[in-house]
């Protein structure tokens, strides 16, 4: 029965948890457990709520469910659609920073990244007054079997901007009933849980060592667009190796020509750090600017005592990103960041820029506060 493969499948991805392709701490190990429990849960609710003949839009990534990279100012939607059929994607505009669409010929795997069928965001899209749209797609686009959907509704201030509706219907199903829950179902779907969980691990192991980690540590690279992601993003990637009294510098200007601009810190699982209860990750919207328009992080396990620290959280060694999304033109080297290692002790006297973003314990404090009010109140799970 596929529920003793799902049984079998969870043994198997906790084999691959403990016994990773990298060195880990104790403290990964308990954060590579808990990123399987929630694994689990993905792929129990993706296998679920899985009906081609009645799609649902599915929240499989959030805090409590990380992959991927997973970017902490995103809520995240999947679908899966058929082959030959019809669909319309409606809703009502919100204020987030962006709102985008992409369809994939199929899913991430361990051996490579779909091709991308249609990619864009809501700019493409007619709008009415009330915020309303309707996005009416079909075979046009080659879809094929296996084929996805995903919207992303990426935030800048999670703490002004509110989120819209949105949902997905089949035309060609419309009225027609959902038959009877069968045992073979049923089991159809333990084996299909099974798949995804064991492939999820595997691909994610797969994923940073095509691109971040081909890289020399402590760079990011030139902004393009995202490998394997949505073909109107922009990133820059890389990943970090710091001892506890160094830090990274991460300067980048701040653009006018993207609605959206963030950075942010992972761990060796390629997923998002605690992102809620720290400061792991940072929108334009939430940074320091000065006065010169640029944007100055540092990276470090101690606090530098300002407000553009992200925090490494007890990884000396993770991976890193910068995006920019609804982009008003082609990003180059210009619009990237610097890196910079040094000594944590020597970070003010080197960056001089740092005394105009200086903060208090007690004012850091607030900005944590801040960052728990605004996941509560967007977040889906």
């Amino acid at each position: 029965m596929s529920l003793e493969a799902f049984r079998d499948a969870v043994a198997e991805a906790e084999r691959l948890i403990r016994n990773p392709p990298f060195e880990i701490s104790e403290q990964e190990l308990a954060e590579g457990l808990d990123y399987l429990g929630g694994s689990i849960r993905s792929a129990i609710q993706m296998a679920f709520d899985y009906d081609l003949e009645h799609p649902v839009l599915i929240n499989p990534t959030h805090q409590y469910s990380r992959q991927g990279l997973d970017n902490p100012d995103a809520i995240y939607f999947n679908a899966y659609l058929s082959e030959g059929a019809s669909y319309v994607v409606s809703g009502r505009r919100g204020t987030t920073a962006d709102l985008s669409f992409q369809i994939m010929a199929g899913t991430y795997t361990d051996t490579g990244a779909p091709e991308t069928l249609a990619a864009f965001d809501d700019r493409e899209l007619e709008i009415a007054d009330d915020g309303t749209f309707e996005w009416h797609f079909g075979p046009e686009l080659g879809l094929r079997k296996g084929s996805t959907l995903i919207v992303r509704e990426v935030y800048s201030d999670w703490n002004t901007e509110d989120r819209g509706t949105i949902r997905l219907q089949r035309l060609d199903t419309a009225g027609v009933a959902r038959g009877p829950v069968t045992i073979d179902r049923i089991d159809k779907r333990y084996g299909v849980a099974a798949k995804m969980l064991v492939g999820r691990i595997k691909t994610w192991f797969a994923f940073p060592e095509w691109f971040t980690y081909k890289e020399s540590v402590n760079t990011l690279t030139v902004p393009k667009s995202t490998p394997g992601g949505l073909a109107s993003q922009f990133s820059s990637i890389g990943h970090y190796e710091l001892e506890p009294d160094q830090a990274l510098v991460v300067t980048v200007p701040a653009s006018d020509d993207a609605a959206y601009q963030a950075i942010q810190i992972g761990s060796k699982w390629y997923v998002s750090t605690d992102y809620e209860h720290h400061q792991t990750s940072l929108t334009r919207a939430q940074s320091h600017v000065d006065e010169d328009g640029m944007l100055r992080y540092v990276i470090s396990e101690q606090d530098p005592g300002i407000a553009n620290w992200l925090e490494t959280t007890g990884h000396p060694a993770g991976v890193m990103m910068l995006r920019w999304q609804r982009v008003a033109r082609e990003l180059g080297a210009s619009d990237g960041p610097t890196v910079e290692l040094m000594a944590l002790a020597d970070v003010h006297s080197q960056v001089t820029q740092l005394a105009a973003q200086q903060v208090s314990p007690e004012q850091y404090a607030g900005r944590i506060a801040a960052r728990q009010v605004g996941v509560a109140r967007r977040m889906l799970s």
